[in-house]
């Protein structure tokens, strides 16, 4: 079997993740994750919070997972959240265009091409359905939205959808989010929660699904004052791999400094190098390989429109460099979207150092000549007329202005306008923030951590497979044995359990099979140490560590103490 194939069938009997729905033939795109799973998720979640949420001092909300139509007519994910889908001629299944090119051909990003050129290359490569093996060529490419729709209460009258990324939820809060962050820039806002995309052919476990949890922070800046702590990561080191770099297919990523990099003008936004810095240590705690880890730039066509720079984090899982996150400065894209579409307020009002003096161009129409002259467009054309002279005051010098309103061209007297310049003292200003996004896929960071944890090795002569996580994440952080079941050692072994669960820690007790069966049993699943209590006199019991199977001799009353050091990272195993 490959890795992967391993993997996977370790993930299902061992109570990581499996197909949902199994019992009516399984859905596809859709997971469930077992007892380990659902712990291991829960630990990496938990260390994203404590990294960036906690420790960077953002705030953090929970968003419904669905929002009306308005909310996505706003964000453009209406017109504009599509893949690329083709439809085989013979057997009728639909399949990623762009993933056929990828498997066949040695494309890495067919994402990034117009449909166009996807269509020519399915005929260049003479490119084939995936299930049936009939040919593809000359079949029409279209894009298909990958948004669920629903309705919301009865009937269809306000349609909605499935939120497809976590962060909508937080823009169109922002309004009242400002006032939480008391009208201060910059501030965060983080967001963990379920996702949802309906993807044409989902695929590769985890790695391709149509619910999946995404951990986000949306970052309001001021583009003009706000400039992240860079000394802080300026001394990280992560394999970068550019734009200009991805140029040669024979490039890799290389080492740079987080400092370095920006100084050099690789990464060309300071707050995305920030959270580079930032991501790169947190991917190291969870148990990512280091070695099998990069930060790849975005080719210039699959930038999205409002991002001048994105990079994502990638991981190579057998073979393959798979998407785990995505950092974007999305300027002030969202909050005007929603602020055209919208009744409220996208902006925040920012103080200045000291008061200031300033020529504002305004003007007062005159509505009663407007409203009989123009009718139903007066009120368009008296906010045209405004937003104008904030943008050039010369159009007033002559005896008319011209101005557009819905495509149509109004032209008004300009004794009707009361245009203005005075001078006017301001104490500050209103600005839409810009945005910068750290956005992280839960399911694609426990699989590549369980992947690139999947260890095999020989012990005593017999074959053993074992999961070296990192003891934070780890389901369960230590198993406890009794040696026998002679002495009264099974209640005596579950008073220490029970011991260390009240100490908070993740404990499992096991008492079935022989005492090497059940250290191979949490090898499997992952658990840093075992305790076995044999009954010594002394009031001692073992402690045996999973990658290099050693054991120590601790006393029961230190128990406690010992694993909680160990759980903490304030000792280590070689110290006992």
């Amino acid at each position: 079997m490959t890795e992967t194939a391993d993997v996977v069938e370790l993930a299902k009997r061992r109570g990581y993740f499996f197909q949902a729905s199994g019992a009516y033939g399984g859905v596809s795109g859709f997971y469930t994750f077992g007892p380990q799973g659902a712990a291991l998720k829960r630990n990496i979640e938990d260390t994203w919070r404590d990294r960036f949420t906690i420790q960077e001092g953002n705030l953090e909300v929970d968003a419904p997972t669905i929002a009306p139509e308005s909310v996505f007519e706003a964000s453009g994910h209406l017109d504009g959240f599509d893949d690329m889908l083709v439809e085989c001629p013979d057997c009728g299944e639909s399949h990623r265009a762009d993933h056929i090119i990828e498997d066949n051909t040695d494309i890495e990003e067919a994402e990034s091409y117009p449909i166009p050129e996807v269509e020519e290359l399915i005929a260049e490569f003479e490119l084939v359905c995936p299930s049936c093996g009939a040919g593809l060529a000359g079949r029409t490419v279209t894009a298909f939205n990958l948004m669920f729709e629903t309705n919301i209460g009865p009937g269809s009258s306000q349609p909605g959808y499935l939120r497809p990324e976590t962060a909508q939820g937080i823009f169109v809060e922002f309004p009242q989010l400002k006032e939480y962050a008391r009208n201060q820039l910059p501030f965060g806002v983080t967001q963990i929660g379920r996702a949802y995309r309906n993807e044409i052919s989902p695929r590769r476990s985890l790695l391709r699904v149509r619910e999946f949890t995404q951990a986000e922070l949306e970052l309001f800046v001021d583009p003009e004052e706000d400039e992240p702590d860079l000394d802080a990561v300026r001394d990280v080191t992560a394999p970068l791999y550019s734009a200009e770099m991805q140029d040669d297919p024979d490039a890799a990523a290389a080492e740079w400094t987080i400092g370095e990099a920006v100084d050099e003008g690789v990464i060309g936004d300071e707050w995305v190098a920030y959270y580079l810095g930032i991501a790169k240590e947190w991917y190291d705690r969870v148990g990512v390989d280091m070695e099998r880890f990069r930060f790849r730039q975005h080719l210039p066509g699959e930038l999205a429109h409002y991002a001048a720079d994105c990079w994502d984090a990638e991981a190579e899982v057998d073979g393959d460099w798979i998407e785990l996150a995505g950092f974007a400065y999305r300027s002030d894209y969202d909050l005007s979207k929603h602020a055209d579409h919208s009744d409220d307020d996208f902006t925040l009002f920012t103080q200045y150092d000291e008061p200031q003096t300033v020529e504002r161009a305004t003007v007062d129409p005159d509505m009663s000549y407007l409203g009989p002259e123009f009718g139903g467009a007066a009120a368009g054309i008296a906010e045209a007329l405004q937003t104008l002279a904030d943008r050039d005051r010369t159009a007033f010098d002559g005896d008319s202005v011209t101005v557009e309103v819905d495509g149509e061209s109004y032209d008004i007297p300009t004794e009707h306008v009361n245009f203005s310049v005075d001078e006017v003292t301001e104490s500050g200003e209103h600005i839409t923030p810009h945005v910068v996004e750290p956005s992280f896929g839960v399911d694609r960071a426990l699989y590549t951590v369980v992947h690139h944890a999947f260890s095999e090795d020989e012990v005593e002569g017999e074959h053993r497979n074992y999961l070296a996580l990192e003891p934070e994440v780890a389901p369960t952080f230590v198993g406890v044995f009794p040696l026998t079941d002679q002495d009264g050692l099974p209640e005596r072994a579950r008073e220490v359990a029970q011991d260390l669960r009240d100490a908070g820690l993740s404990v499992t007790y096991d008492d079935s099979g022989s005492i090497g069966r059940r250290y191979r049993r949490q090898d499997e699943v992952g658990t840093p140490f075992c305790v076995t209590l044999d009954g010594d006199p002394q009031g001692t019991a073992t402690i045996r560590e999973r990658d290099s199977t050693a054991q120590a001799r601790v006393d029961l009353a230190d128990l406690v103490d010992v694993l909680t050091a160990l759980r903490t990272g304030d000792a280590t195993f070689d110290d006992y």
